[in-house]
């Protein structure tokens, strides 16, 4: 596993990360996003939605479950918050979404809900709250060979983010 931190300093710091983060992403990825409430997961998918070239508006999946964008790449946009017992990926489908042979990425908001039912390779992503006011800490892990190799040219990418 690669794991590189990042930190950003305000929200347009942030989405401009999932933007540059997008252009790592391709059909059958899956990104898993950790964070508290409010720590900025939204934010950082309406970034790599953009980066996907997606024009509506992104939201919070949270009473949905799951939003689905076109754009040349789908993006499946999921919220596991609300979700209880494992037997209910199922019946959204989860799978179907989340393996390699997807058309789109699929994010995943709060996996850890559901830790052991998530694919074995993704990008892991925790957002954590900084000593700042406004600050983050931004944790991506490459889980998977096909992952580690990719997340080598995130670092130079993320340099571009202020």
């Amino acid at each position: 596993m690669v794991v590189i931190k990042i930190k950003t300093f305000k929200p347009e710091e942030t989405y401009r990360l999932g933007e540059k983060l997008a252009v790592l992403l391709q059909a059958g990825d899956v990104v898993c996003l950790s964070g508290t409430l409010g720590a900025g997961k939204t934010l950082l998918t309406q970034g790599i939605a953009a980066g996907l070239k997606i024009r509506e508006a992104v939201t919070s999946p949270t009473f949905t479950i799951m939003n689905v964008y076109d754009a040349p790449v789908r993006l499946y946009h999921f919220d596991l918050y609300r979700l209880e017992q494992p037997g209910e990926l199922a019946d959204i489908g989860f799978d179907e979404y989340t393996n390699v042979h997807s058309d789109g990425v699929a994010i995943i908001e709060w996996p850890d809900r559901f830790d052991g039912y998530m694919p074995e390779e993704n990008f892991w992503i925790t957002i954590s709250l900084g000593e700042q006011s406004g600050e983050r800490v931004i944790s991506l892990a490459a889980n998977g060979g096909n992952y580690e190799r990719r997340i080598e040219r995130l670092k130079d990418i993320a340099n571009s983010c202020d």
